[in-house]
């Protein structure tokens, strides 16, 4: 049963794929998050959000993290309409549609050949900031959970690893394995830390336990390398703005609970700035 829904969900998304690209990116960002406002609520209930973000001290009240949802549901959309156009993303044929602030260090990282973690979350629109990242010359590798859809990751992976980031590793004992390799080969790797993973520690994330991965910090500790956090946010509905910040060197004496506490911390900051273009519809504190 389980694989006939996920099927008819496959064909209804690869519909909305090819209507996307036929329309153009401007007019498939607008679709995308008119129906991504109206489907959203289907796929995951708005109670577990609202749920979220009261215990997150986020919205003051009911019509303010109803507002924000929809806002929410409206960015999940247009991330979905996004990817149709990835490859002109690549190409710099949309970069007039992206401001980077910060470039010069990842020119100084790629200079230096320098080794670091690049940390973020799943904000709007995720995507670029590792296809940046790559498109910098940094040598990299990109951690990412397959879908729970098997017939739309076979998609949403050759994507990723034309015009994101050829190296991507799953998430696993497997996946952690292959990351190793690739890190002594001298390999920077990109990976979001808000997602709850059932082999990480719970740390606080809103004043709260959650899961969290403890492998930006175990890396940072055994191999010196330094942190640097990166953030995306939409402005104006179709443009972005993404932001590198300075590299952060950890203390060595800090333990690793310390440090993904510290890396929770600067998540949090993320979050707070624009709370409707994080994805509050994961259950992280579960």
């Amino acid at each position: 049963m389980k694989k006939i829904k996920y099927f008819i969900e496959f064909i209804l998304i690869v519909c909305f794929f090819f209507i996307f690209k036929i329309i153009g990116y401007k007019n498939a960002s607008s679709l995308g998050g008119i129906i991504g406002k109206k489907l959203g609520p289907f796929f995951r209930s708005n109670s577990k959000i609202h749920e979220n973000l009261k215990n997150s001290q986020i919205g003051v009240s009911f019509e303010d993290r109803n507002k924000l949802i929809n806002i929410m549901w409206s960015n999940y959309g247009k991330i979905l309409s996004e990817y149709m156009f990835l490859k002109q993303f690549r190409k710099k044929n949309l970069n007039k549609f992206v401001e980077i602030k910060g470039l010069n260090i990842l020119h100084n990282i790629r200079r230096n050949n320098e080794q670091v973690v690049f940390v973020s979350g799943h904000f709007n629109n995720f995507e670029l900031m590792a296809m940046e990242i790559d498109r910098a010359g940094i040598d990299l590798c990109a951690i990412y959970r397959p879908l729970n859809n098997p017939f739309l990751n076979v998609i949403m992976e050759s994507i990723r690893k034309n015009y994101i980031c050829r190296n991507q590793i799953k998430k696993g004992k497997a996946g952690t394995r292959e990351l190793m390799n690739l890190f002594k080969k001298n390999y920077s790797v990109a990976m979001m830390i808000d997602q709850r993973v059932s082999e990480g520690k719970p740390i606080k994330l809103f004043n709260r336990l959650a899961k969290t991965t403890t492998i930006p910090a175990q890396l940072s500790k055994k191999y010196g390398c330094k942190v640097v956090p990166i953030y995306i946010e939409r402005t104006k509905n179709i443009n972005f703005k993404l932001i590198i910040s300075e590299p952060i060197k950890f203390d060595k004496d800090l333990t690793v609970e310390a440090i993904t506490l510290e890396l929770n911390k600067i998540l949090e900051k993320m979050i707070l700035k624009n709370p409707d273009q994080w994805i509050w519809s994961h259950d992280r504190w579960k």
